[in-house]
């Protein structure tokens, strides 16, 4: 476990207090084991062995591209950056959901893309949300929102349907599990949004969603995530 961080929940208090490694709840040296990514595509983020001109898009987008501009991610999905998400995801870690907010905000900044108007975090569907009792999307994007000064999309986006997991599904299923499973509530009033999510497997998530925000008017689509499997 990351600097020797307690398993109980800590107060709020606590939360109030950085360890250090760049302002972030975590030690320097905690911060170097955190697996960052070198070279990825700029419009899915899937991590590269070998570095990509600036924009540089993947075989895969190129051939298919997806119904989003780009996309970025702090880290590979592995590793410690894999447990932090679980703390952050099942285990009611706040302090981690802050820690994750903090360095994807660190990575947006370093990468600085195009500012979009608003930020939208990934919905949780209504039964999904009272079981957890948070959406780990939404509070990461809170940090995120709060450190870039973007305003916060809580209720533009609805869940419609409790799909299964995604965990342990391919592509193709993924696909067919999440279809139909997003619905735009009112009017969209911008042309520019960051969709946010935790991690990033095959983008069939967040790719139903942007098209459904496609179809409402949006132009440009970014995503942002904090980790991106390889």
């Amino acid at each position: 476990m990351l600097c020797g961080a307690p398993a109980r929940e800590p107060h709020q208090a606590e939360l109030a207090s950085p360890q250090g490694g760049g302002g972030r709840d975590l030690c320097a040296g905690c911060a170097a084991e955190l697996p960052s990514t070198l070279w990825s595509c700029a419009q899915c983020a899937i991590p590269l062995d070998h570095p990509v001109s600036p924009g540089g898009r993947c075989g895969t987008c190129q051939q298919h591209p997806p119904p989003f501009d780009l996309s970025l991610a702090a880290f590979r999905y592995e590793g410690p950056v894999a447990s932090l998400v679980v703390d952050a995801k099942f285990r009611g870690r706040l302090n981690v959901v802050r820690l994750l907010g903090q360095c994807l905000a660190e990575r947006i900044l370093a990468v600085d893309p195009p500012r979009p108007e608003v930020l939208l975090p990934v919905p949780l569907h209504a039964a999904r949300l009272r079981g957890r009792g948070y959406n780990q999307a939404l509070e990461i994007a809170r940090v995120v929102a709060r450190r870039l000064d973007l305003p916060l999309a809580v209720n533009a986006c609805r869940r419609l349907t409790a799909t299964p997991p995604q965990a342990g599904l391919d592509e193709r299923a993924r696909r067919r599990n999440i279809r139909g499973a997003f619905r735009v509530e009112g009017a969209v009033p911008w042309s520019h949004v960051a969709i946010l999510d935790d991690v990033m497997t095959t983008g069939s998530t967040v790719a139903e969603l942007s098209r459904v925000l496609r179809r409402a008017g949006v132009r440009r689509i970014q995503i942002w995530a904090v980790a991106r499997t390889p």
